[in-house]
């Protein structure tokens, strides 16, 4: 009898790791045909359960994922009867769960569909958010265009891909109930995985709530887990991770065979290695139809010792869309359905795909194909999925257009490769079957269809129809990209066997980053390779970085036949398709902006862009000191509105609350000020004076380097404008040195940027009327992570498009730049700045800015606070003064190092967003806008949020007494870490609610 290796030995073999079924159903799947297990790097939990039937990680045919769904829909519609089942919602959680919860509605048939989301909508306001517990992936918005969706009595139906603790459920259970309360809840998971204390925390739950919470799921059971399982999983991965750093990658992102002994569970004397076959390699690393076998481990099909494996279709769903008990099993590998026979123990390394040089055999043109698009002829107004609602009439629209978007597919995957200029393919093209010349079929044996992380309903239904149109002749697969990490290792028990990684190309909210395609790749069986990919995205995210050399069409196109981009209009609501955004000009038109590129910051232009000057009526003026702020009249003019009078302080809790639930927006209260002890002023004060003069040359550095730059642009005269408030001490200072080391006297002006609401509009109207756009320097006091980096960039592409305003570069200028995401710095040294330790008291007492919109209107400067009653505590000009006085001695010293980043590579690295959703990965956080690197930053942490817990850099000096007192006080612990790229970073609360707990299990306490 054959044997199939299920795809979680690897991992029980080497940790001890198990899977315990309980009350199997003979019928039904087993744990095992539902989940393999894999590797990731976390603190609290080594190990991930990988589905087989979700359609994410694992490519799998369309019937068996949506059949899953189904089948889980129809037993809550049993479950709830008729009446309650037309009653109801179904809510699934992005990403992973997206298309599981539109499947299940499809079995539900009465009820419709929404899911969370990551990705704002300009326009759409939300009804809610929430944390998820275990997620790799950022906070959750709830967007429906009725906002009275969830407004009913009728049973929510909450789906997600697997039930372990129940935290993430009961969370959202309750923020909603509190909202819209109902008394029946049903969870859908396609697997419940909880221990018996999960389980009655449950039961104990729905009898405080007061409401009946049922549990339906493909299969239960719990996870065995060694006591050391924790640590030796950690060793493993950081084993694996370590072994491409020893000998060269291949294009595939997998290592040589350089593995440790000791990952393999051989004696760790020493780390053996296999050389690479002699010949050639192409991009993929395959070799020539004679070498024997590639470096990427993919032998000809007349290789010695190595037949291709069966081709044979697995068994397909049981009636009632259940997925059977034979789930996805082929020769070799019980893998989801993936192919075995791979070479044992090779990891797959996390790299982007390398793209050969013009001109060598496999570049692009040469042997990798071009990306066709399809049209798909997507029905108009049919919303792309779940993100605002998805009804049963959505549903039977897509049901009557699915034949014809898969025959679309179809007819492009029969047009030979090169056979016509890559384009759209219209209907009534060639037919599947064509034939190249010569009579070769061109018919593909294996398709992957291949959604875009919460895009993963519409490609799985294409691919389904997809299937259904190509016949039994060919094998079709979906699966979805996704921001989650997992190590990748190639073996036939081990459930994520290679890894595609490439740069975002949506323009995440949350900033630049990786993303992965997982299964995708052949690895070292030539038999799991796709002949084609289809590519669906939304047209978010059809941008220019799907399409660059790194981007994911490329990588795609170095491990398949050909490679077709199939683009699903991204859909708005029409209320937000018919109201422009609050802040918007009254002097301007204004459209809804649906995509925008996504990159990093845009580098400065050489020459200066066109404007067109542009003068609104009756723009206010700046705002100066004394009557605004403590600083001089003429060191800046801050272009907000006074809200002196208005009450809009709360207690910390309060805001972080109503922030992380969604309903409030961090800009439209403030916090109340923290006033220091003698302590933590006598710190301030050590500080200042130990520091004083690394800023002067920090300041001195990124001034040399902004004159040297602007003297080419505009004017000549660079025009400083300082984001509102961090940004507008290092402003001054650097007007000052300009006035010091140059005899210039430069503008400068303070403007307010809210993340996610862009920056203030009515600011550069005012800018644009007064000065030429390209001299305006916008200034800032650190990076962080570069999320402002990247709101100002697509603030002023937005802003330039809607009003014609151009010129405005959107480069930041920074005294330091810790996260390497610009190119214009004094240092990307990460120390204390002063200026951080403090907030209005060392920055002219000024708030920071509010924008609300019974506050700001149209034409409005976005609003602030002077706080004149704070004048006796007031260190605004004593710590400015003490930087200045420090400018002669560094003054040499900053002209040199001005004129070496001149001549250098100053190109943004971006490394923080790296670190940043590492570290939200490892420590269960799931949104790295609570992940806040830099002493900056964390400072403001403690002074502002509701702090979780921080840490703090091995050996990180006096820099961070400050943090550490701020941390006493409040109760937080400093955990020390190694391999920490910033001096510390402050890690705000995940899940915060007034009785929400901190790390040592006692209530979080304001300052």
């Amino acid at each position: 009898m054959e044997r199939h290796t299920w795809s979680g030995e690897w991992v029980a073999g080497r940790l001890g790791v198990g899977l315990t079924e309980t009350a199997p159903d003979p019928a039904g799947p087993g744990l095992r045909d539902l989940l393999g297990l894999a590797l990731r790097r976390n603190p609290k939990r080594a190990h991930l359960l990988v589905s087989n039937v979700l359609g994410k990680h694992v490519p799998q045919r369309p019937a068996v994922v949506h059949g899953a769904g189904v089948g889980l829909g129809r037993q809550v519609r049993a479950l709830l009867g008729d009446g309650d089942a037309a009653r109801a919602v179904v809510l699934g959680y992005a990403e992973t769960a997206t298309g599981l919860g539109h499947s299940v509605a499809d079995g539900l048939e009465l009820a419709p569909y929404l899911h969370s989301t990551r990705r704002p909508v300009p326009g759409v306001a939300p009804v809610g958010g929430f944390e998820e517990e275990h997620s790799h992936a950022t906070s959750h918005l709830l967007l429906p265009e009725d906002p009275e969706l969830l407004a009913g009595d009728g049973p929510l139906v909450l789906v997600d891909d697997e039930f372990s603790t129940g935290r993430t459920v009961l969370n959202t259970i309750r923020a909603l109930h509190e909202r819209f309360p109902r008394e029946r809840y049903v969870v859908v998971a396609l697997v419940d995985m909880r221990g018996a204390e999960h389980r009655d925390a449950l039961t104990e739950f729905a009898a405080e709530l007061g409401a009946r919470v049922d549990l339906v799921a493909l299969a239960s059971g719990t996870v065995r887990l060694p006591e050391d399982v924790l640590k030796r999983g950690q060793a493993l991965v950081a084993a694996h991770e370590a072994a491409p750093a020893a000998a060269p990658e291949s294009a595939c992102g997998q290592a040589p065979e350089t593995t440790p002994e000791s990952v393999r569970g051989q004696a760790p004397d020493a780390a053996r290695g296999r050389a690479p076959a002699a010949a050639p390699e192409s991009a993929c690393g395959q070799a020539p139809a004679t070498a024997p076998e590639s470096a990427c481990g993919q032998a000809p099909a007349t290789a010695p010792g190595r037949e291709p494996a069966a081709g044979a279709v697995p068994p397909g769903r049981e009636p009632g869309g259940r997925p059977g008990k034979e789930l996805g099993k082929e020769p070799g590998g019980e893998h989801g359905g993936e192919p075995g026979g791979g070479r044992p123990g090779v990891p797959s390394g996390a790299v982007p795909v390398p793209r050969p040089a013009p001109g060598t055999p496999d570049a692009p043109g040469d042997r990798h194909p071009a990306v066709r698009r399809v049209d798909l002829g997507w029905p108009a107004g049919l919303p792309d999925g779940g993100r605002h609602g998805f009804t049963p009439a959505h549903r039977a629209t897509l049901e009557a257009a699915l034949p014809g978007m898969a025959a679309r597919i179809a007819a492009a995957l029969g047009t030979p490769p090169g056979d016509g200029p890559p384009g759209e393919v219209p209907p009534g093209t060639a037919p599947a079957h064509a034939a190249a010349p010569g009579g070769t079929e061109q018919r593909p044996r294996r398709v992957l269809v291949l959604g875009c992380e919460e895009l993963m309903y519409a490609p799985l239904r294409i691919a389904e129809a997809l299937q259904d149109a190509l016949g039994d002749g060919t094998e079709v697969r979906s699966s979805t990209t996704t921001r989650s990490p997992v190590l990748a290792v190639d073996d036939p028990g081990y459930a994520v066997r290679t890894r595609i990684t490439f740069p975002a190309h949506d323009d995440p909210a949350d900033g630049p980053g990786e993303r992965y395609a997982y299964n995708v790749a052949p690895g070292r069986d030539p038999a799991r390779r796709f002949d084609a990919v289809v590519a669906v995205v939304d047209s978010a995210a059809d941008t220019p970085a799907l399409h660059a050399p790194d981007g994911l069409a490329a990588a795609l196109a170095a491990h398949t036949g050909r490679v077709l981009l199939a683009v699903v209009p991204s859909y708005v609501p029409a209320h937000a398709r018919a109201h422009a955004p609050a802040n918007a000009s009254p002097y301007a038109p204004s459209d809804l902006t649906e995509a925008r590129s996504a990159g990093p910051a845009a580098p400065r232009r050489a020459t200066p862009a066109p404007h067109r000057q542009v003068v609104p009526r009756m723009l206010p003026e700046p705002l100066r000191g004394p009557a605004f702020s403590s600083y001089a009249p003429e060191e800046v003019g801050w272009l907000l509105q006074d809200l002196s009078g208005v009450a809009l302080e709360a207690p910390t809790e309060e805001r972080e609350e109503a922030v992380q639930r969604g309903g409030a927006h961090y800009a439209e209260s403030l916090p109340v000020e923290y006033q220091p002890g003698e302590r933590y002023q006598r710190l301030f004060h050590s500080a200042l004076d130990a520091s004083a003069a690394r800023i002067a040359h920090a300041v001195g550095t990124v001034t040399g380097t902004v004159l040297a730059e602007g003297a080419a642009r505009g004017t000549g005269r660079p025009v400083l404008v300082s984001l509102a408030r961090a940004g507008t001490p290092v402003g001054i200072l650097m007007r000052r040195w300009a006035h010091h080391a140059h005899g210039t006297e430069l503008p400068h002006y303070a403007v307010s940027i809210v993340r996610g609401r862009g920056i203030d509009t009515t600011a550069l109207r005012w800018l644009a009327a007064h000065h030429d756009p390209a001299d305006v320097v916008f200034v800032d006091g650190w990076t962080g992570k570069g999320a402002i980096t990247r709101e100002l960039s697509a603030a002023i592409e937005d802003f330039s498009r809607e009003t014609g305003i151009t010129g405005f570069d959107p480069e930041i200028a920074v005294l330091a730049d810790p996260g390497g995401c610009v190119r214009t710095y004094g240092t990307r040294e990460d120390f204390l700045i002063p200026s951080a330790c403090l907030n209005s008291t060392v920055s002219g007492l000024i708030s920071r800015t509010v924008l609300r919109a019974d506050l700001v209107g149209p034409g409005d400067f976005h609003g602030g606070k002077f706080y004149r009653e704070l004048a006796g505590a007031d260190l605004s000009g004593h710590f400015l003064d003490t930087v200045t006085a420090r400018f002669a001695e560094v003054a040499e010293s900053a002209a040199l190092a001005a004129k070496e980043l001149l001549s250098g590579d100053r190109a943004p690295t971006w490394e923080g967003w790296a670190a940043v959703e590492r570290i939200s990965e490892e420590y269960g956080i799931h949104d790295v806008n609570l992940v806040k690197p830099g002493v900056g930053e964390t400072t403001r942490v403690l002074l502002r949020r509701v702090p979780w817990r921080i840490l703090a850099r091995r050996g990180a000096g006096a820099d961070l007494d400050h943090v550490r007192l701020l941390a006493e006080e409040r109760g937080v612990p400093v955990e020390e870490a190694d391999e920490l790229p910033y001096s510390c970073v402050g890690l705000i609360h995940p899940r915060y609610t007034r009785g929400a707990t901190g790390a040592d299990g006692k209530a979080v306490t304001s300052a």
